[in-house]
């Protein structure tokens, strides 16, 4: 958190109560942690890759401080390289033009136009692929034929250091939660977290786990479309997801991080799947509450809405991003 602090647009995100809707599902509290305007990039997507890019240029420096001489000398011969589907390649992109560091982002043929003209204000190079798993083939091709540095926020074998740097600048997301519910004093009893490959999911459950003292039941919500992680719990090893595309276009991975599922299946109590439709819903629900988000950002309330947790239960959901076009 004291990184990340370092950079000039980091303020906690809002989390907020919503008493209406709370009685509309029919739980005793709902929480939303609010991400939709994350230092300024829309999703929570902005703690990982530029707290990535900023960590990896100190270890490549040897200082704890981003900004200062040494740092900013090798940073400006560093090009970072990655795959996304719109949020995490604005992050890396953020990152290394806040920090002084080139960046090149696939994303996949269905990621909106929007991140396009979005990342491309960075300072990026951005490339388009064909699906999702094609675009980080694409970006470790060119990593490793151009010297570039990968920053993917999926780990599997051989590959784990760059996406824990990742899932440890989320982390920042679940200690704002923390600080929150202390000061407050009311505790949820429900966490409802989506996942696409996992990170968020699994780096906010592995710091409930560690450090908040009142445990929570954890709900994984994934696309019915791309549930790579309960079909990886249920398999008891990484196991691919194939189906059709989801309008939860951040979600849509077909293969879990294995850093993530790892963590996961030790931390999480249920893994759900809900549909484009639900998702839809959740996302118009939001909206008509004050949130704008889009499918992917209201799918814990879908899970939520999904599971039907008892009348007495406090919920804490998180807002993922806020919309497109923004």
């Amino acid at each position: 958190m004291a990184l990340l602090q370092k950079c000039p647009v980091y303020v906690p995100s809002p989390l907020s109560g919503l008493p209406a809707l709370a009685h509309e599902l029919g739980v005793a509290r709902l929480f939303a942690k609010d991400e939709s305007s994350r230092m300024g990039l829309g999703s929570f997507k902005a703690l990982g890759g530029a707290f990535a890019v900023a960590q990896m240029i100190c270890e490549a420096a040897g200082t704890d401080d981003p900004m200062d001489d040494a740092a900013q000398k090798l940073a400006a011969e560093m090009t970072f390289v990655t795959a996304s589907a719109g949020n995490h390649g604005l992050s890396v992109a953020a990152g290394a033009k806040i920090f002084g560091a080139k960046s090149v982002v696939v994303l996949p043929a269905t990621a909106p136009e929007a991140f396009v003209q979005r990342i491309s204000a960075m300072g990026a190079s951005v490339k388009r692929s064909g699906s999702y798993e094609e675009a980080v083939a694409e970006a470790i091709h060119s990593a490793d034929e151009k010297g570039w540095i990968h920053l993917a926020d999926g780990s599997w074998q051989g590959y784990v250091e760059p996406p824990a740097l990742i899932m440890e600048g989320y982390t920042v997301l679940a200690e704002e939660c923390r600080r929150g519910f202390i000061e407050a004093g009311n505790w949820p009893t429900h966490v409802f977290l989506q996942a696409g490959v996992g990170g968020l999911a699994a780096a906010f459950a592995a710091h409930i786990r560690e450090y908040w003292p009142k445990q929570p039941t954890i709900v994984v919500v994934e696309p019915d479309a791309a549930p790579c992680l309960l079909r990886s719990v249920k398999a008891g090893a990484l196991t691919h997801a194939a189906g059709p595309d989801s309008n939860m276009g951040r979600l849509d991975c077909k293969d879990a991080s294995m850093i993530a599922f790892d963590s996961l299946r030790c931390d999480a109590n249920a893994f759900l799947t809900i549909s484009d439709h639900e998702a839809e819903l959740a996302s118009a629900m939001l909206a008509r509450h004050g949130m704008v988000t889009t499918p992917s950002g209201a799918a814990g309330l879908a899970g939520l809405i999904a599971l039907a947790p008892e009348q007495g239960s406090r919920c804490l959901i998180v807002v993922s991003e806020g919309p497109e076009n923004v």
